[in-house]
């Protein structure tokens, strides 16, 4: 068990002008939106929202409280964003990654509300010893469990399952398209899953060292070791002597590189390619997608399966 290297965020705004505003967007009917009748999801950030997205089909409008481009484990809400939370008929999201969010669900959509870290096997955070950089995502500011469960096909098909039976329950006139819609998701999601396990059998290397430590559920379902330069917060940077460590850690696995991301700045996975004497490749942590980009999740991570192939020596 870590603690978090920086204090809790709280909800940063006037707790009289958060009053307000669900006052004023209280009175609606719980699942308005525009008068569309479909039911209001919430996202916290993009995996989320694709997989409401996915799962709703056409019944549902999802907004996703992240935008695009930020970084999600930096998200503060604003107050109209709290009172989305409230007035939405759902809110899915990842319990762990954004503070704020979990005390936004909690104080007003705890009812309604799908923690997708809930729903699967979760692994302990910071299992690598030198991860105790990793920021705290539990309320007492202590970190027990990696919560990036998106990253691993099989994890987010079952969420998808989950997700399926949730909303059906909330809106039963349209269960069985909402069961049928996560069938297939979950479906596409293991065929993903399966080019994973055949795409990965046959690599050399088995170390992937990291940006921060996003990857632990794809290393675990694939038989990887992640080494990563920061936690599980990217903000949290290492010291003289984990850069040391690293570079010995490196050139003792044989790793051929060391991986950035697209959200995070490249600079310090930068020096330390340079001093071990690698090469550096973007593997995405989907954590978002860029403005105008026509990638979804299936995409990148079929991007990031060619990209470990390629730095694993996979034939």
């Amino acid at each position: 068990m870590f603690t978090s290297p920086k204090p809790l965020r709280s909800l940063s705004l006037p707790a009289l002008a958060v009053a307000m505003l669900l006052g004023l967007t209280a009175c609606g009917s719980a699942g308005a939106d525009g008068g569309s009748g479909k039911t209001k999801i919430v996202a916290s950030f993009y995996p989320m929202a694709w997989l409401a997205g996915k799962v709703g089909g056409g019944h549902v409008s999802v907004e996703t409280l992240t935008k695009p481009g930020a970084e999600p484990h930096d998200l503060e809400l604003t107050a109209r964003q709290i009172a989305d939370v409230q007035k939405a008929d759902y809110a899915v999201y990842v319990k762990g990654v954004q503070p704020a969010m979990d005390e936004a669900v909690a104080k007003h959509a705890k009812d309604k509300s799908l923690d997708a870290a809930s729903v699967v096997k979760t692994l302990p955070a910071g299992e690598d010893e030198h991860e105790h950089e990793a920021a705290g995502h539990e309320h007492e500011g202590e970190l027990t469990y990696d919560p990036h469960v998106w990253l691993d096909p099989s994890r987010m098909a079952t969420i998808a399952t989950a997700l399926g039976d949730r909303l059906a329950a909330a809106d039963s006139g349209h269960a069985a398209d909402y069961k049928a819609n996560a069938k297939a998701l979950a479906t596409q999601l293991a065929t993903l899953d399966q080019s994973y396990s055949e795409g990965l059998k046959s690599a050399k290397g088995k170390t992937i060292v990291t940006a921060h430590a996003a990857f632990g559920y794809l290393a675990d379902r694939y038989g990887l070791k992640q080494v990563s330069i920061a936690g599980v917060d990217p903000s949290s940077e290492p010291s003289p002597k984990r850069i040391a460590e690293l570079t010995h850690e490196v050139r003792a696995a044989g790793a051929t590189t060391i991986f950035t991301e697209t959200l995070v700045s490249p600079k310090v996975a930068e020096s330390l390619a340079r001093e071990a004497k690698v090469k550096t490749a973007v593997l995405d942590p989907v954590e978002g997608v860029a403005k105008g980009s026509s990638d979804d999740y299936v995409s990148i991570m079929t991007k990031n399966l060619a990209t470990l192939r390629t730095a694993l020596g996979a034939t």
